[in-house]
Formats: C-alpha cells, sequence, structure tokens
C-alpha cells in the first residue's frame, strides 16, 4: 500500500473519530436547555406567574429531584444489566428520551390542558409531570456512561469539551429564551394567567421534538459499544463502589454542594425578576452576557484544568463562588446602584462559576471509573454514572425547599421593587454551603491519579 494511500485512510479514521465525538456530544445542547429552563424556569412560572404557594412548588419540585435520584441510581445499574442486540446503553435511550420530551411540553403548557386556576389541579400536575420529567432526564445516565466504554482516557477531555461546547450552546439559548422570551409571557401572565402566546407554545413544542430527535440519531448512527464482562449483581456492585473511600468523599462532596448549586439555577431568574426589575432589553443584555461569559469561561477552565489539574481549579471556583454569590444582597440596594448593573456583575459571576462546576462530573467520574477498572478490572461505568446523582438530587431535594421556605418570607419594599427578604438571603447561605465543601475538598478527596500522567506522558 502506498504511503499516500495510508495517509489517506489515516485522515478518514481521524474524520470518522472527530464525527463520533461531536455526535456523541450533540444530545447535550437539548438536555442542558430543557434542564436549564425547568431549573431556571419552572419555580418563578408557577409561584410569580400562576400564583401557586411557594412551599407547593418547592414540594412538587423537591419530589422531582427524588424521582430523578432513583432514576439515574436504578437506570445506572439497569443498563449494566444486560448486554443486547443494541448495546447496553442504546435500549434506555430509545425508551426515555420521548417521555423527556413529552414532559417537557406538559410542564410549560399546563394552560392548553387544565384549568390553572384551580390550585389543586395545577399542583398534582405540576408534581406528576416534574416527577416524569426528572425521571425520564436520568436517560442521561446511559448516555454518559457510554464515554467510560468507547473513548480512551486521553480523548475524555476533548470529548467532555465537546459535550460541554454543546452543553453552553444550549445554555446559550436557554439564557435568550429565559430572559428575552420567557420573562415577558410570564410577567404577561401575572396579569392574564390565560394568556399564552403561539410562539411561547411552538418555541416549547420545537423543543421537546428536538430533545427526542437528537438522542434517536445519536442511536442511530452510534455504534454499539464493546462487550465487557460487568458484574450486574446490585448488592456486589454497591459493595464494590461503597468500598472506595476516595469515591465516597466525591460523591459526599458533589452532593452538598447540590444544595447550593440547585438553588442558584432556580434563584437567578427570581432574583433579575422580582429584586431587580429586570426587562424587555435587559434580558437580552443580561441572556447575552451568560451565554458569552459562560462559553469563554468553558475555554478558560479548560486550560486551568490542563495546566493545574482537576483539584486546585475546583477549589478555585469554589473560592470565586464564595466571594460572590452574597453580591445577592445588592438588590437591597438597587435603589442607589443601578439594576442592571447588579446584574450584569451578577449574573457575570454566575456563569464564571457554572461553567466550571458543570464541567467536571463528566470528567471526574469517568476517571474514577477508569481507576477502579485498572486497580481491580471491574468495568461498572454506569454504576459509578448513576450512584453519585442518587446522592446529589436528594441534596438538591433539601435546596430547593429551602429556597422555597426563603421565598416564603415576609416581603419588603425596596424602591419600586415588592420582594421576599429570602430572595436576597441565598446568596450568602449559598456561599456559606460553598465554603464547607471547599475546606472538605481541600483536605479529603483526590481527583487527579497517577495513572493519569502516564498517558499523557505515551
Amino acid at each position: 500500500m502506498s504511503s499516500s494511500q495510508e495517509d489517506y485512510r489515516e485522515k478518514l479514521k481521524h474524520q470518522s473519530s472527530i464525527f463520533l465525538k461531536i455526535l456523541y456530544g450533540l444530545p447535550r445542547s437539548m438536555t442542558s436547555l430543557v434542564l436549564g429552563l425547568e431549573s431556571f424556569s419552572i419555580y418563578t412560572l408557577y409561584v410569580f406567574s400562576f400564583k401557586l404557594h411557594p412551599l407547593l412548588v418547592g414540594i412538587a419540585l423537591a419530589c422531582g429531584y427524588i424521582s430523578i435520584a432513583l432514576g439515574q441510581f436504578l437506570i445506572g445499574w439497569l443498563s449494566d444489566l444486560k448486554y443486547t442486540k443494541l448495546g447496553r446503553r442504546k435500549p434506555y435511550i430509545l425508551l426515555l428520551s420521548p417521555l423527556l420530551g413529552a414532559s417537557f411540553i406538559f410542564l410549560f403548557l399546563p394552560n392548553l390542558f387544565l384549568d390553572i386556576t384551580n390550585d389543586i389541579m395545577l399542583f398534582i400536575w405540576l408534581l406528576l409531570f416534574e416527577i416524569l420529567f426528572r425521571f425520564s432526564y436520568s436517560v442521561t445516565t446511559p448516555y454518559q456512561a457510554w464515554m467510560a466504554e468507547i473513548f480512551k482516557v486521553e480523548e475524555r477531555p476533548e470529548v467532555s469539551q465537546i459535550q460541554n461546547i454543546f452543553n453552553y450552546i444550549g445554555t446559550g439559548l436557554m439564557g435568550i429564551l429565559v430572559f428575552f422570551v420567557f420573562s415577558d409571557i410570564f410577567s404577561s401572565l401575572k396579569t392574564n394567567i390565560h394568556d399564552i402566546s403561539l410562539t411561547y407554545s411552538l418555541v416549547i413544542i420545537i423543543i421537546g421534538i428536538l430533545t427526542i430527535s437528537l438522542f434517536y440519531l445519536l442511536v442511530l448512527f452510534f455504534p454499539r459499544e464493546k462487550y465487557h464482562s460487568i458484574n450486574t449483581n446490585l448488592k456486589e456492585n454497591l459493595h464494590i463502589i461503597l468500598q472506595n473511600t476516595n469515591f465516597l468523599r466525591v460523591v459526599f462532596m458533589h452532593g452538598f454542594s447540590g444544595i447550593a448549586w440547585s438553588i442558584i439555577a432556580s434563584g437567578i431568574l427570581t432574583y433579575n425578576q422580582e429584586v431587580l426589575g429586570l426587562q424587555n432589553v435587559q434580558y437580552l443584555l443580561i441572556g447575552a452576557v451568560l451565554a458569552i461569559g459562560t462559553l469563554t469561561f468553558l475555554y478558560l477552565w479548560r486550560k486551568k484544568i490542563e495546566q493545574k489539574g482537576k483539584k486546585k481549579s475546583l477549589l478555585i471556583i469554589l473560592i470565586i463562588a464564595i466571594c460572590s454569590l452574597p453580591s445577592t444582597l445588592l438588590g437591597l440596594l438597587s435603589f442607589l446602584i443601578p439594576p442592571i448593573i447588579i446584574g450584569i456583575i451578577f449574573t457575570l459571576f454566575m456563569g464564571l462559576i457554572n461553567a466550571g462546576w458543570n464541567l467536571f462530573p463528566y470528567i471526574i467520574y469517568a476517571d474514577i471509573s477508569q481507576d477502579e477498572n485498572r486497580e481491580s478490572g471491574n468495568l461498572l461505568a454506569g454504576t459509578y454514572t448513576g450512584f453519585p446523582f442518587l446522592v446529589l438530587n436528594l441534596f438538591q431535594a433539601v435546596g430547593i425547599l429551602l429556597l422555597g421556605m426563603l421565598t416564603s418570607l415576609k416581603p419588603i419594599d425596596v424602591g419600586a421593587q415588592t420582594f421576599s427578604f429570602g430572595l436576597t438571603l441565598w446568596g450568602p447561605i449559598c456561599a456559606l454551603i460553598l465554603l464547607i465543601s471547599y475546606f472538605f475538598t481541600k483536605k479529603q478527596v483526590i481527583l487527579d491519579f497517577q495513572w493519569e500522567e502516564k498517558t499523557k506522558n505515551k
């Protein structure tokens, strides 16, 4: 075979590899979009537009977190259980992605199906489809478990970066929709609870359909993972991972920090809208700051991880979060400082810390699974991916209940705005939670492994 033919085949192989990495990352755009819209908007939609009591909304959202906690662990284990003609992961993607897309549509368009002035019916509707949405979001567990099975360890940072590019494309779209489109719809619903535009309805329906389509596209084109012998005894699998002390410490750190991150996700829109009173073009500016800032910071954090390692980079993220989150108290000074200035500074810092924090789970659990495989020969990618999110979502349920209680505190008047005092307190509370996570991570957690350096140096 001539040298030119070998070069051509090598080029085709490289292009195929790039195509598969991009294809693998594509669904992240939609999962980030639907989860972002749900996390950022549902609390505001049901509490401030539909006037459902904050504690009822908090209870429904907390049940959603519990359902995803159980779902991600259960689906992770089940996807390890049997190797089928489609592989281990594809059957669950085929089953769960339609449920994810459909429940998203029902969550955001209750107006089309029931009398939303009936608080009991509205609460049951929210509870039912929040649980279904969160449970079906566990489609990301078998999807994510693929990384440790089909990509080499030296490829995973690049794959993770591609995932996060799509992740933040979804986040950017979410920012534009939330801060420019949805905010106007939610404001109009405050005065007329039945005022729902055709554009809003079509956007929701299209997003739901695209979520299903991208996962099905992945199933259609992506090759079946290679067969690996996996111990599928749940009791034995749990025993194996529970013997991994560092893994349990990482899970606790991730979960405990999740109390703060769940509050942050649901609190950003409410803070900008209810405390700062931002609207229209101001929201577009805030959305642009969030999208552009997040994509920029994603690249910078990626470089920081390469230079400093995962642990040092994570500690820097936590320090920035601890210092910036108390800025929610600036809402009490919005009569002195222009609210748009507060909003830009606040949102820029939220983009900075979210870009860094969200980069880590994809890498960390794949690396821990690989470390376990190297030490003992056990490949438990599904269990190692699913178990942490069981713990994470239980902690996040506590966070969303806490936000509901804070929002229920007595309203205060600041300038032209009237809002719950608790909507300015969640920042310092989250900072305190992350301060505890910082010291625990610094003293107890290992995120960088010796074999990574050996692999890089090959």
